[in-house]
């Protein structure tokens, strides 16, 4: 009788350790997994989920919860912006070493000549340093983009003409500071890729979740 008394205190005891230990597991919290996004940023709104001031931010566009931005896109800007949960991801796109290549379509006054264009190419002087080289094409056509809310200034007697260029760098409003460098002002920019992810059709303030083979991908488009 005495053996048989532990031997059910024993089960017992094993079937609460195991109950324990499933109520453990089952009370562990699962972390969710990072979230990225593609936005297309419209013009006048800030790259930041609150303003002190009420203007618009990009809490006016995506709810998601714990998404931010990699990298900036001025006020006055427009196009591509990735969000995203993931830190090391961020610190990827953000990280000048990685020399991740971002395209913008910058709408200057007049028509930029050779030499305007070599000298962008080769590196316009900032901040009393020249810049790493960049990919400077001319359009031929303006590019089939929507109206901005706000039309850019426009006078009869200044031409204007749309480039494409591609950064390798991120400096502070750094397209505008090399168009005006070359005597030819930034009117208009929409930044239309971020390494290998493109702004595609997206519209103004549309937004979509990236699959993981992009994500994989954005590292395939850095250059060491």
């Amino acid at each position: 009788m005495e053996k048989a008394g532990k031997a059910r205190q024993k089960s017992v005891g094993l079937t609460k350790a195991r109950s324990k230990r499933e109520d453990k597991r089952v009370s562990v919290k699962r972390t969710p997994s990072p979230r990225t996004l593609a936005l297309n940023k419209p013009y006048g709104v800030l790259p930041c989920f609150t303003d002190a001031h009420g203007r618009p931010t990009l809490a006016d566009y995506v709810n998601i919860p714990d998404v931010y931005a990699a990298g900036r896109l001025d006020l006055d800007s427009e196009g591509l912006m990735v969000l995203t949960s993931d830190g090391a991801l961020a610190h990827h796109i953000t990280d000048p070493q990685h020399k991740l290549p971002k395209v913008y379509l910058a709408q200057v006054e007049r028509i930029p000549n050779d030499e305007a264009l070599t000298k962008l190419r080769g590196g316009v002087v900032l901040n009393g340093k020249r810049r790493r080289p960049t990919e400077v094409q001319l359009l031929s056509k303006p590019p089939e983009i929507p109206e901005r809310p706000i039309p850019v200034r426009f006078r009869k007697s200044v031409p204007t003409a749309w480039l494409q260029i591609t950064l390798r760098e991120g400096l502070n409003r750094q397209v505008r500071r090399m168009t005006a460098a070359v005597g030819h002002p930034t009117l208009r920019l929409i930044r239309i890729a971020i390494g290998s992810i493109m702004l595609g059709d997206l519209k103004p303030g549309q937004w979509r979740e990236l699959t993981k083979s992009e994500i994989v991908h954005i590292g395939a488009a850095s250059q060491s």
